[in-house]
């Protein structure tokens, strides 16, 4: 009964042995590619975002220079307004 007990023990081993190893090596392959793709969709979110920086400064160049054009065309018709009003000062003054 002995030698029995000491063959299941050693064959529970192996087998136990044997069965981790297993799902180890499969644990290792399926971690690998998930930890693979993981990596991608990283550099592709790291990509996406030096994009949007890039599209965020040119907008932002675009929005400063924008503004600017705004700014003088606003004063050209504040001037014209004014030159304007300058005109219809000196015209004389029509009876009713």
């Amino acid at each position: 009964m002995h030698g029995i007990l000491a063959a299941l023990q050693t064959t529970f081993k192996i087998y136990r042995y044997q069965l981790t190893q297993r799902i180890f090596c499969f644990y290792s392959v399926a971690m690998d590619a998930e930890l693979k793709s993981l990596e991608q969709k990283i550099n592709q979110v790291a990509e996406y975002c030096q994009r949007l920086r890039a599209d965020n400064h040119q907008l932002r160049q675009q929005l400063a220079s924008a503004l600017n054009e705004n700014q003088r065309l606003e004063q050209k018709i504040d001037s014209a307004t004014s030159r304007l009003e300058n005109l219809l000062n000196q015209l004389p003054e029509e009876d009713a």
